[in-house]
């Protein structure tokens, strides 16, 4: 079982990882650097978006079973599925500001679906993980999975619009 004190500083360090997220989507938004160099097809920036939502990907159904098979390790394996998350999140969101920074203001539609919803995971997860809303999770519970499940069909949308699949 974790200690409040344990709980209280991992909240910290998660208030903290997100904060740090915002402050770097606004300096790559304003340029104060660049992942804009191109290797192969695709931009750095691209590459560490893909990194990020692979992670999300895979990493959140790898969590789902193995929490089931491995019931005794939960405690271990939901501090690896925060902190994967938060740093999935801090990739995607350097990839999200350097659209909104674009010179040519990109089309949004689908990659703005996927960022809210993100926001939406992290914000409940947070909740959940540290009970936020009360001492009931279901309701957040019900929230943070039915965004999880609309994030994975938006993601499949999205990687096809950007394959001009459609």
């Amino acid at each position: 079982m974790t200690s409040k004190r344990t709980k209280n500083l991992e909240l910290l360090i998660s208030i903290l990882f997100i904060l740090l997220t915002a402050v770097l989507m606004f300096a790559y938004y304003s340029r104060w650097f660049s992942f804009a160099a191109t290797v192969g097809p695709f931009r750095i920036i691209h590459y560490l978006a893909f990194i990020g939502t692979f992670y999300i990907a895979f990493g959140v159904i790898l969590f789902s079973v193995l929490k089931r098979r491995n019931p005794q390790k939960y405690t271990t394996l939901l501090r690896f599925h925060a902190i994967g998350n938060l740093v999935a999140f801090l990739l995607v969101s350097l990839h999200f500001a350097g659209q909104l920074g674009r010179s040519v203001f990109p089309e949004l539609g689908t990659g703005l679906a996927l960022y809210i919803g993100m926001m939406l995971l992290v914000g409940s997860g947070v909740a959940l993980r540290f009970r936020l809303l009360g001492s009931n999770p279901n309701a957040t519970r019900f929230v943070h999975t039915g965004v999880a499940v609309t994030f994975y069909i938006i993601i499949v949308v999205h990687i096809l619009h950007g394959l001009n699949v459609f």
